[in-house]
């Protein structure tokens, strides 16, 4: 994609570009750290992770919004599956970058549509919940918290007690200096070019502060940290050291070494489990939806399948640098949308100033609170809440109420669980709507049947039993008109259903004859050579044909014909 729209790169598109991968990486530093946190592992993963999916993106990527990197979806999935351990979580990246490229190269992307709305909504909005009370603990500077939801809500509860004033007051400052600056951005309005000079420095200056909100945060914590440091006495809990310099090029382990032994590759694959279908089929899911949003808001296309080998190799390649699963994050793609950038060359400047954070500053991180990056998670997942959801699904159709639910309940047990048994349900009523077609039935001389969709097999017995019962109880006894305009294709199972169907009504004395088929669906019966097949272009010229009283069971009530025009 790169060689599309690199050599049509324009000079004034270079300063809109690196405005927006600065803007960019004021987000992504704090927020790296802070999902680190939430995946339980060192907060230098975090940076790790946030460098290679923008490089990657830039040669790769077909919309030029979407920026890669961890995300609180992801980064608690990570804490599911990786078990705390960066072994296996850099395995779990090369592992999933390499299903999501096998994907790509097999143009399997079409499996994503099978993951219902309703679902992707249960998921989000009980991931908002199970994320947002996650970091409770660190807001109130609590220590030795479980990792499953309930008994999380339970100790939080039984030792509230214990909270830490100081944590406490600054994390729930930040969360309100955030929640402020999130709400003046959404209200600002633009700066016209024909307002005086200090009107546009002045919206420029609340929409830097706006759009850097994480990293004013998270200096403004780290500053008071560090002077109560200089004072002698910290109320605050603190990030810790986190190691200075680049990460290593090299490939993932596949063993790990324990005091007892070695886990080798087959036994972390086996802990892992349905981990290595969940997490690659979320990181995809995130990352293409993100990618269509965007694009559709901005007018152009994307390539779904390309969406896919760019973020597999994204992952591939990020694993031989010690990240875990990266996807599109939609708050940060939105500010590069915001920022006005024009190609995908913004997310060089991203990863580069990521890259120096990590050479050069990751001394300042020690005093980063912990509190405050708690505030940064808190407030990126409680929008993925929708409020409107339940009310929306009531309104449009009740029955997607019912993965909604069990996808979002499920959830805060496992998130696996709440997935998985989400798209079961989804699969059920998707076949049962295809087992079950609606089937209109007007009474007349003859019964008109009318199908309001395609048939396959599991809906032939349904049709079967639907005209046998309303032919053969009807006083008298009345012959069928099957009205086949809304079919558009048929299975060999319902050709052998509709072949035995007819010959079931002759028996009784009575015709089963075709209207309104479509070409394709005329060959197959054709090809199939049914005894005393009839079709008609229209149920009315069926009618006329076969509308003669009372039937006689010795002949054929409609021409022996197998069209007439």
């Amino acid at each position: 994609p790169v060689l599309r729209w690199l050599p049509r790169y324009r000079r004034a598109w270079l300063p809109l570009d690196a405005l927006a991968g600065l803007a960019v990486a004021l987000t992504a530093v704090p927020q790296a750290l802070a999902y680190a946190e939430l995946a339980g592992l060192p907060l230098q993963y975090g940076l790790y992770s946030s460098f290679m999916g923008c490089f990657v993106y830039f040669f790769l990527g077909t919309a030029k919004d979407v920026t890669l990197g961890p995300t609180a979806i992801m980064s608690l999935l990570v804490s599911s599956y990786a078990f705390h351990e960066p072994v296996y979580a850099v395995l779990l990246t090369f592992l999933s970058g390499c299903i999501q490229l096998a994907m790509g190269l097999l143009r399997l992307g079409f499996l994503l549509d099978f993951i219902s709305c309703p679902v992707i909504k249960g998921f989000t909005s009980a991931a908002s919940i199970t994320i947002s009370f996650n970091q409770i603990k660190n807001i109130l500077g609590l220590q030795g918290i479980p990792r499953q939801f309930f008994l999380q809500v339970y100790e939080t509860l039984r030792r509230i007690g214990e909270t830490r004033a100081g944590d406490a007051v600054l994390g729930l400052a930040c969360l309100a200096a955030l929640a402020v600056l999130r709400a003046m951005k959404s209200r600002l309005p633009r700066a016209a070019s024909a307002e005086p000079l200090a009107a546009r420095i002045s919206y420029l200056i609340v929409w830097i502060s706006a759009t850097a909100r994480n990293a004013l945060v998270v200096l403004f914590a780290g500053l008071v940290a560090y002077s109560f440091q200089v004072m002698g006495s910290q109320p605050l809990t603190l990030t810790g050291s986190i190691p200075r310099g680049l990460p290593a090029f090299r490939p993932p382990h596949f063993s790990m070494a324990v005091p007892n032994g070695t886990v080798s590759f087959q036994s972390m694959v086996e802990d892992m489990g349905v981990g290595l279908a969940v997490v690659p089929l979320m990181g995809l899911l995130e990352s293409i939806a993100i990618a269509k949003a965007f694009a559709s808001q901005n007018g152009y296309r994307i390539d779904p399948n390309q969406e896919l080998l760019a973020l597999g190799i994204s992952n591939i390649l990020g694993s031989f640098v010690s990240s875990y699963p990266i996807t599109g994050s939609f708050g940060r793609t939105a500010v590069n949308a915001q920022s006005g950038v024009c190609t995908p060359a913004g997310g060089l400047v991203t990863g580069t100033l990521v890259l120096l954070s990590l050479a050069y500053l990751t001394s300042l991180f020690y005093y980063i609170p912990k509190a405050a990056l708690a505030a940064i998670i808190i407030s990126a997942v409680v929008p993925m809440f929708d409020t409107r959801i339940v009310r929306t699904l009531w309104r449009v159709k009740r029955l997607d109420l019912v993965p909604f639910c069990v996808t979002f309940l499920l959830c805060f047990w496992e998130v696996q669980y709440g997935i998985v048994a989400g798209v079961l349900v989804s699969g059920v009523l998707l076949l049962y709507s295809i087992a079950r077609p609606p089937i209109k039935v007007s009474e007349g001389d003859v019964l008109l049947v009318q199908p309001g969709s395609s048939l396959h097999f599991p809906a032939i017995e349904c049709l079967r039993d639907t005209v046998c019962s309303c032919a053969l109880t009807a006083s008298p006894p009345r012959s069928v008109i099957l009205d086949c305009c809304h079919i558009s294709s048929i299975d060999y199972t319902v050709v052998v259903g509709l072949a035995e169907l007819l010959q079931e009504l002759r028996k009784h004395g009575l015709s089963l004859a075709f209207c309104g088929l479509k070409e394709p669906v005329l060959q197959v019966l054709l090809s199939a050579d049914i005894e005393g097949f009839q079709h008609f272009p229209s149920w009315e010229e069926a009618e006329r044909y076969g509308g003669a009283e009372p039937w006689d069971s010795r002949a054929d009530p409609f021409p022996s014909t197998t069209e007439s025009s």
